[in-house]
């Protein structure tokens, strides 16, 4: 199996988790709004706020190696990037069961409190039997070490496209649900600045989308179908645009349901920021960082 066909592997099973994690991520934001939600135990309501930040974590993982590929190899397939997402995907498995346990645990208290705690370890212990176990009983085989060479236009072009996949789901999930949650009895209780702030994420994930659509309608308007070196630019650009307006939507909406579950403008205000701090630091800094280093390595 060649490299390449490695590498886009690998983009394919982050992106499956992606479609996975959206479904939650949906759920995990609608769900603050829903009437039910208020009669809920505090506790019940803490852990919502828990799996949120678990799968928003989830998120920023498993969008990673698309910033590395942009950023750091320039498009290209190399070893590192494929360890690299090996490494990430399976990372980012252990706080999404944990959110999943966590959601099942909700689904059980409707039943009462042991049903949802045996749901709630029967669901993370599962999942993690699944994904980790199997090394045990199956064993791991290491992946080979092999030189990507040189890629084809069309390959790369290939690659840029499986990564704005990777990225569109979350956010498609998350633009549904802003969209849901303005029809939404909650919606109506909430402060204006809150209404205020909920439009300017809607603005900046419907950016997103747009971003992520541009490359097909490029290719189909302006190249006629062809693969070129400007697409290759031009796809691989809007991939990091939606990667910098992407996080302003999962900020924004974390501000409104930290600031409805605290009361307090200051843990919104800190939580928005951490999260802005999370994806940006991971998806951008870390990466240039990254791509500094290697280039001082090689000059040196």
């Amino acid at each position: 199996m060649s490299l390449g066909t490695k590498v886009k592997n690998a983009l394919d099973e982050a992106r499956i988790l992606v479609l996975g994690t959206q479904v939650l991520l949906g759920f995990q934001y609608r769900s603050f709004f829903e009437g039910a939600f208020d009669r809920l135990p505090r506790t019940n309501q803490d852990l919502k706020v828990v799996g949120l930040v678990l799968l928003l974590g989830v998120m920023g993982l498993l969008v990673l190696p698309a910033a590395r590929h942009r950023l750091v190899e320039r498009g290209e397939d190399t070893q590192a990037l494929h360890r690299f997402t090996i490494n990430v995907t399976g990372a980012a498995l252990v706080p999404f069961a944990a959110a999943l346990g966590l959601d099942l645990f909700d689904a059980g208290w409707t039943r009462g409190p042991r049903v949802a705690l045996v749901l709630g370890l029967a669901g993370f212990a599962v999942a993690i039997a699944f994904w980790f176990g199997i090394g045990l009983v199956f064993g791991h085989r290491p992946p080979r070490s092999e030189e990507g060479g040189e890629m084809k236009l069309e390959d790369k072009i290939v690659q840029v496209l499986t990564e704005a996949r990777v990225v569109l789901p979350g956010a498609q999930a998350l633009l549904g649900f802003q969209l849901a949650m303005t029809l939404m009895e909650g919606y109506d209780r909430l402060p204006d600045s809150s209404k205020d702030v909920h439009l300017a994420a809607i603005c900046a994930i419907a950016l997103t989308v747009v971003f992520l659509m541009a490359p097909p309608a490029y290719h189909r308007i302006v190249e006629g179908g062809e693969d070129t070196e400007r697409f290759h630019r031009f796809a691989s650009w809007m991939v990091m645009s939606a990667m910098a307006t992407l996080p302003l939507g999962f900020a924004g909406e974390l501000w409104i349901v930290i600031r409805k579950q605290t009361g307090s403008l200051g843990a919104a205000h800190a939580s928005a920021g951490l999260a802005l701090l999370f994806f940006y630091g991971l998806w951008f800094c870390a990466m240039l960082v990254l791509r500094a280093s290697r280039r001082r390595r090689q000059t040196g």
